[in-house]
């Protein structure tokens, strides 16, 4: 899969990416946008966010700090960029902890069209009716085939599914692919997930195939946080050496070192 050339388009084009996203993480998805070359806007209320989605390029969605009110200028949102053919990512951040959090992953679901459903296995796993429980927002244990559950998912909501992990599952309807890239530091870092979800919101601005989209974006990510780490002495300069990678990440790296499965 050519990855650099979409590198290239995001740079190039510098898309608006929309987020209605966690106020936990919100600065640093901001910044993994920019750096990668993309404009971040992060308009939340409901007066403003339907009208924002429109002249976007992606819209992301994050449930982390939800509430009813959030939601509902999520939903105004996604119907906005649902009628203007915009790709919304919806982050189940979250789902499987709390049944008010499934049950708002759900009405995102079910009233407007998501396109990319990304999170974590058991979070994806509860999405997927799994009854299983999230540790608040980190993974637990799911015994169930990821790659099996993925696509049955991509089948049943018509979207592209990402399971991010050890190792990334992206499927849709018709094919599925396995990223091998990343490292175990980023699982220190408050924020990865949130700023992989933005990622992949960046590049889905740039491609029509949201699959292939998602795996660009979290090879060049991944592949970032390898060459930062190799620089870092610990979790605190890690995330600074991450930006640095993004903003300096060049073709030579990206075909030396990515790891995809079809």
């Amino acid at each position: 899969m050519e990855i650099y050339s979409l590198l290239e388009k995001v740079r190039t084009q510098k898309p608006v990416i929309h987020h209605l996203t966690n106020w936990v993480t919100i600065y640093d998805c901001a910044n993994i946008v920019k750096v990668f070359g993309a404009s971040p806007v992060m308009a939340h209320a409901k007066e403003e966010s339907g009208d924002m989605a429109k002249i976007a390029s992606a819209l992301v969605l994050n449930i982390g700090t939800l509430t009813p009110e959030f939601v509902e200028s999520m939903k105004i949102a996604a119907k906005s960029a649902n009628e203007n053919g915009i790709p919304v990512i919806l982050d189940v951040c979250g789902a499987g902890a709390t049944k008010f959090r499934d049950d708002k992953c759900f009405e995102l679901l079910n009233e407007v069209r998501i396109d990319i459903i990304k999170g974590n296995a058991s979070e994806v796993a509860r999405i997927a009716g799994e009854d299983v429980m999230t540790k608040g927002v980190d993974a637990t244990e799911i015994e169930k085939d990821l790659l099996v559950l993925a696509k049955n998912l991509a089948n049943a909501r018509h979207c592209t599914v990402v399971i991010t992990g050890k190792e990334d599952i992206i499927c849709n309807p018709k094919k599925c692919y396995i990223v091998k890239n990343g490292t175990e530091i980023m699982s220190h870092i408050v924020g990865t997930g949130c700023m992989a979800t933005s990622v992949i919101g960046t590049f889905a601005a740039v491609e029509k195939n949201l699959a292939k989209a998602s795996v660009a974006g979290l090879v060049c990510f991944e592949i970032a946080a390898e060459l930062a780490e190799k620089e870092s002495k610990g979790a605190g300069s890690f995330k600074a050496n991450l930006f640095d990678a993004v903003y300096n990440l060049n073709k030579e790296q990206i075909e030396k070192m990515q790891k995809i499965d079809e």
